[in-house]
């Protein structure tokens, strides 16, 4: 039996409760902030590295454009001085059977940009639209 490595093009988006259909989820990545730090009395000449804080990337989400569909616009016109709709959003990567085999948990995220698609007289392919969310955390379950 040969195992092969997961595809990347059947997968879901679940936010406040609806699963919406997007063509494209990019920004799922986390990384770790270096402190430097020496001592001036180190009789290395070099500084220590230590792990700092963790920084998330923007997700952006990409959908075709739909008549009379302005989710992605009522989410946006919630931002009020200070104040703003969060929402805690799954993204899955799915099996044959439509079944999560990674699952991508995105705490408390929020519209910082939405964008409407580019228009072209003498193109033929589908009206895109997208979404870009700032949010606090990112976790990744890998199917344990």
């Amino acid at each position: 039996m040969t195992t092969y490595p997961l595809v990347k093009y059947h997968f879901s988006v679940q936010w406040g409760g609806t699963r919406i259909g997007f063509t494209e989820v990019t920004g799922l990545d986390v990384e770790t902030e270096v402190v430097e730090y020496r001592e001036g009395s180190s009789p290395e000449f070099s500084k220590l590295k230590m792990p700092g804080m963790k920084k998330f990337s923007n997700i952006t989400l990409k959908r075709g454009t739909f008549e009379m569909d302005n989710e992605f616009y009522q989410w946006w016109n919630t931002i009020k001085l200070n104040t703003i709709e969060r929402r805690d959003i799954t993204i899955s990567l799915l099996n044959q059977e439509g079944e999560p085999v990674v699952t991508w948990n995105v705490k408390n995220a929020w519209p910082v940009k939405v964008q409407s698609t580019d228009l072209k007289a003498d193109g033929s392919e589908v009206a895109i639209e997208s979404i870009e969310l700032a949010h606090e955390g990112l976790t990744i379950n890998n199917g344990n």
